[in-house]
């Protein structure tokens, strides 16, 4: 078993990255088990509820560039 793990280990790292992410993927849901019908139903119910504040306007969006800076830093600030 280990001679077999270590045969794939090895296949897997030596494909391209896109098909090694594919393969993470795969096997990440692999674990996950089945769906929950109900927490799929409470994430469409949020997407819907947010998607109608950004259409009615209670919401606004913000430029990528602000987002981008507010979850990974400001790459052009020496504090972070």
């Amino acid at each position: 078993m280990a001679n077999d793990l270590e045969a794939i280990t090895a296949a897997a790292l030596a494909l391209p990255e896109g098909q090694r992410a594919t393969l993470l993927a795969r096997l990440m849901d692999s674990l996950d088990g089945p769906p929950d019908a109900d927490v799929e139903q409470a994430w469409d119910a949020e997407i819907a509820r947010r998607l109608e504040e950004v259409r009615s306007g209670k919401e606004k969006g913000i430029p990528w560039e602000e987002a981008r800076k507010r979850i990974f830093g400001d790459p052009n600030d020496d504090a972070g």
